[in-house]
């Protein structure tokens, strides 16, 4: 039995506090904020195995305008904040040509693939599952141009072993009667689902796993040190020793992977969402309009409309654009929504490649990274629990490590060169 500390008490966190404590180990959480908080807190609670598509792709070139001129566009970029970016626009950008593109995709969907068994041993619990609602996530297209531009993208999940059913206009609304008539394709994600609510979800496990010993400090650390036999969080000026630490603070985590050895392009993708208080039995499902970015989930206490992407730092100021974005294009897909009493905005962690970090430091072993995983904290928490306790274990983890690593982003001139040339 080891002492362990977990920096973040998100899904991340508290899937590899369980995945531990499973295996004996005695774990303390670190986070200010307290239990799913952050971006756990406000993502739109689906389980999208079938999410094997980065964000960098070739289409970024075509698109690229388009995103940052349209008045109806689900991406944003804070111009003041390019200075700051310009090094992550470079690499994003090198990251979406055709290979590099694929083998993220391939990277995403062998993690993906391993989600729900990651799952399996939290939602054997009665208590946990009562959280999941299990019907399958609808992609919306707005016109045959749009399902056309998206066929690429399903042609690779299909290649990636994803299951899907096309749809027309009218199984669309046999499926959801109160969406308006102005979607002409859709599609259906086989053995997706959701969450009724994340937050709800992640207390009761905390509070489970407290009640078998987890430790939860509401503390800021500000240093991780890696030593001989295991490593150090400073908290106060104070050191606190463990044998191994654990990495999962999502969008800030870079600054304790720099500690470790390892330099990360870490930024943040603001994303927000608004929630229509007791509206939930307008839909059945989670419902994705692709065009405009975002979803609308029934949950237990209304719909959430979450999506779009900001790139802006850390900020705390809203983009009201981006909010009366979301209940525009929400209000159009969804004519009986009323009006929305609440909006949040959440730092999402992001990686020029859209791949997240797993693995062991370059300063030691002691020191694990479960980071970086964009839009698929919920879905791959499980997973990634699993691979932390692993790796604390040395077993061999369930998938080479190796597309996961920190030290991918190394690049010295003549693997740069290589690159270019793969691409």
């Amino acid at each position: 039995m080891s002492d362990i500390a977990i920096i973040g008490a998100g899904f991340i966190g508290l899937a590899s506090a369980a995945a531990l404590m499973r295996d004996g180990h005695r774990v303390t959480l670190f986070d200010p904020s307290g239990v799913g908080q952050g971006a756990s807190f406000g993502n739109a609670g689906t389980f999208a195995h079938y999410a094997c598509i980065p964000v960098n792709n070739p289409s970024v070139f075509r698109d690229l305008p388009r995103f940052l001129l349209s008045s109806d566009s689900p991406f944003r970029l804070r111009w003041g904040y390019l200075p700051h970016l310009a090094p992550w626009l470079a690499r994003f950008m090198m990251s979406s040509l055709p290979r590099r593109y694929e083998a993220s995709a391939a990277a995403l969907a062998a993690l993906l693939a391993r989600a729900q068994d990651g799952y399996a041993p939290l939602l054997s619990d009665p208590e946990l599952a009562r959280f999941v609602r299990s019907r399958e996530c609808l992609y919306l297209y707005s016109n045959a141009a749009s399902f056309d531009a998206a066929s690429p993208a399903l042609d690779l999940r299909k290649k990636l072993g994803v299951s899907f059913d096309v749809l027309t206009g009218g199984d669309i609304r046999a499926l959801e009667p109160s969406l308006a008539p102005i979607f002409e394709r859709g599609v259906l994600f086989s053995d997706s689902w959701h969450f009724s609510d994340p937050p709800g979800f992640l207390q009761k496990l905390y509070e489970q796993l407290a009640a078998q010993g987890l430790s939860l400090q509401r503390s800021t650390v500000s240093a991780v040190q890696p030593l001989a036999d295991g490593a150090s969080v400073v908290v106060d000026g104070s050191a606190q020793r463990f044998s191994h630490v654990v990495i999962a603070t999502g969008a800030r985590s870079a600054q304790f992977a720099t500690q470790c050895g390892d330099a990360v392009p870490l930024d943040t993708e603001r994303g927000y969402h608004v929630r229509y208080p007791g509206a939930q039995q307008l839909i059945s499902r989670p419902v994705g309009w692709a065009k405009r970015g975002f979803y609308m989930t029934p949950m237990s206490d209304g719909i959430r409309v979450a999506g779009t992407v900001e790139l802006a730092g850390f900020g705390n100021a809203h983009n009201d654009s981006l909010i009366s974005l979301l209940t525009f294009s929400s209000k159009r897909a969804l004519p009986a929504l009323d009006q929305p009493d609440n909006s949040w905005l959440g730092f999402r962690p992001t990686l020029p490649d859209g791949v997240p970090v797993l693995g062991r430091s370059s300063a030691s072993e002691r020191v694990i990274y479960a980071f970086g995983h964009q839009h698929l904290g919920l879905t791959l928490a499980g997973v990634s629990g699993r691979i932390v306790a692993d790796l604390v274990a040395k077993r061999a983890p369930p998938l080479d490590l190796a597309p996961y690593a920190a030290t991918r982003f190394q690049i010295s001139p003549g693997r740069c060169r290589q690159q270019f040339q793969d691409s």
